[in-house]
């Protein structure tokens, strides 16, 4: 009998993520995969990358629309309860043996949701880990009592989730999926990427993404008006940004970025979504990483360049030396910025040790989830560390 493996996908960056899983998965003959798209990947504005995953060789089982245009708390809610109607239909359709899904945003929280009352198991990954400055630490933890089976990047987050009570034999330390892909991925030459995107890329760049920080009381949009501001003194290096997330608040500095590279053509450049492979192969021509994302803390450092890392969204995430911390400020982020495109900053950052780097992520997360028994393990019993 052939496992039915679902994965559900939201984002771009998530199916970086999550395509060579989902490719290993489809190559087997003891699985059936089927894969949902949601949330950004079917809109336009956010670059249509459901076509990714066709350009992957791969097939959209079921395509879950939701509102993707989110400016205020009550939209974000919106979205969510559209999005377990959504998945509710969906897995009732399909009825998988298993969820596999990644990370923390909304929509995997009602992914999750709707899974926990239809009784299908969920592996779920990248739970256990900090992120004090967003409300995505919360929906991590509640995903993690709702999931079953749970594949962490360090040993750290596998010894935070067995202490919300997960049975220690359910979660599984693979190292982070992300890391793996760069240390697999064949990446296209600067000359092929550069005449790809339509544009030079010297080495005296920067890469740009910064998202909306759900929980900080200093508004997202000035947060990131100190960033172009600061970007705009440098006039020696060229920025190339990609979007945010569809967070509350993501529009704002969708319009901030888009206008500073109207006025900014000659040294600046905007991709709503680069994909898995010219994502990395950008991070091999650039100087640095600048902004909140956590691909600056968990896969850059393993392209030994460093990152600057802005504000609060990541804070308590466990990070490699080749990350430098800084304040939102118009000041922090200028002297963040001298910092980390420093010759002592580069160089350091390329004889530096990753945390989430473990050899076979891959290979382990495929045949866990492919494998793993899943007879009587929707119950669970709360599992205490006995002190």
């Amino acid at each position: 009998m052939k496992r039915k493996i679902c994965i559900v996908t939201g984002t771009r960056a998530e199916w970086g993520l999550l395509s060579g899983i989902a490719k290993a998965l489809d190559n087997r003959k003891d699985v059936v995969l089927q894969i949902i798209a949601t949330n950004m990947h079917l809109s336009e504005k956010y670059g249509d990358t459901w076509k990714e995953i066709q350009r992957n060789g791969l097939k959209i089982t079921l395509k879950v629309p939701i509102p993707t245009y989110i400016t205020t708390a009550h939209d974000t809610v919106n979205a969510m309860s559209e999005c377990m109607k959504g998945m509710s239909k969906a897995f009732s359709t399909l009825s998988p043996d298993l969820i596999l899904i990644l990370g923390d945003r909304f929509e995997m929280l009602a992914v999750a949701s709707a899974a926990l009352i239809h009784r299908i198991p969920v592996a779920h990954m990248h739970g256990g880990e900090v992120t004090q400055g967003a409300f995505d630490e919360s929906i991590r933890h509640s995903i993690t009592k709702m999931s079953h089976l749970h594949f962490t990047s360090t040993e750290e987050a596998r010894n935070r989730i067995i202490q919300l009570g997960e049975n220690p034999a359910h979660v599984f330390n693979t190292g982070a999926i992300g890391v793996y892909n760069i240390l697999h991925t064949p990446l296209m030459t600067r000359e092929e990427l550069e005449s790809d995107l339509g544009i030079t890329i010297p080495g005296n760049s920067v890469f740009v993404t910064f998202h909306p920080t759900t929980l900080d009381s200093i508004p997202p949009y000035i947060q990131c008006e100190n960033l172009l501001n600061a970007l705009d003194r440098r006039k020696d290096i060229k920025i190339l940004f990609s979007y945010p997330n569809n967070d509350t608040g993501g529009n704002d500095i969708i319009q901030l970025i888009d206008r500073f590279v109207s006025n900014n053509a000659d040294r600046s450049a905007v991709f709503p979504s680069l994909g898995a492979r010219r994502y990395l192969s950008v991070l091999r021509c650039v100087s640095a990483v600048v902004g909140n994302s956590s691909s600056g803390i968990i896969e850059v450092p393993s392209m030994h360049i460093p990152t600057l890392n802005i504000g609060i969204r990541q804070k308590g995430r466990q990070r490699a030396e080749s990350v430098i911390d800084c304040g939102v400020t118009f000041e922090e982020i200028s002297e963040g910025l001298e910092k980390v495109l420093s010759e002592e900053s580069i160089s350091s950052a390329r004889t530096c040790n990753n945390p989430y780097e473990q050899a076979g992520t891959l290979d382990k997360i495929v045949e866990i989830t492919a494998t793993y028994p899943l007879e009587n393990i929707i119950q669970k019993p709360f599992y205490d560390i006995k002190q």
